[in-house]
């Protein structure tokens, strides 16, 4: 069944054909989730959220407002996506902060990019395209394209390539092991390109 009736869908909520969402997970109000993506259990997708098509996350990520997941993403189990810069519970006068006390900040991910299992991602940040986070990663800065960070915080331990093999290095290029695509730094070694066949 591709909606488990164990899921709550809010109705305000946009699904694309073939999307499927397992038992527990909470989808609110005004999320849009693209195509074929799939939602594993006891996810948390907040309001606004959007997530593209062919999307695959995993048991119990929790992806706060006002994320923005590109096409072809994988998020692993318990990953957590932060959206409050200086959170508090309550003002400096003591009182209970509601909505109008806080500005929302969101982690944005690129296409393809994959985030390894309980990640926290601290907002405002942007994964780069075909990027990989380490399991047990914090993120507190931006990832480039293809870059490969884990570590707390988070720095960038290699390149990898769009199958998620890690890049060997030969000569000036960046080549993946499993399909020979070829890459090249730029930028002073902070970017990396794919060079086309």
């Amino acid at each position: 069944m591709p909606i488990d009736p164990n899921a709550s869908i809010d109705p305000r909520a946009s699904l694309g054909d073939g999307v499927t969402i397992w038992a527990g997970t909470h989808v609110r109000e005004f999320a849009v989730i693209g195509a074929r993506t799939t939602i594993g259990q006891f996810a948390y997708v907040g309001p606004g959220t959007t997530i593209g098509s062919d999307c695959k996350i995993q048991n119990a990520a929790l992806l706060y407002e006002p994320a923005v997941i590109g096409d072809g993403v994988f998020i692993g189990p318990r990953v957590v996506f932060t959206n409050d810069r200086h959170p508090r519970a309550i003002t400096p006068d003591g009182t209970q902060k509601g909505a109008e006390d806080w500005d929302a900040v969101g982690v944005t991910v690129a296409y393809g990019a994959a985030i390894g299992a309980g990640a926290i991602c601290v907002a405002p940040i942007r994964i780069g395209e075909w990027a990989t986070v380490a399991a047990g990663a914090v993120v507190t800065a931006d990832v480039p394209d293809y870059a490969v960070v884990g570590g707390v915080p988070a720095r960038r331990l290699g390149w990898v390539g769009r199958a998620g093999w890690p890049l060997r290095q030969e000569g000036t290029d960046w080549v993946c092991p499993a399909t020979a695509e070829r890459y090249r730094e730029t930028e002073n070694g902070t970017r990396l390109v794919r060079l086309q066949p």
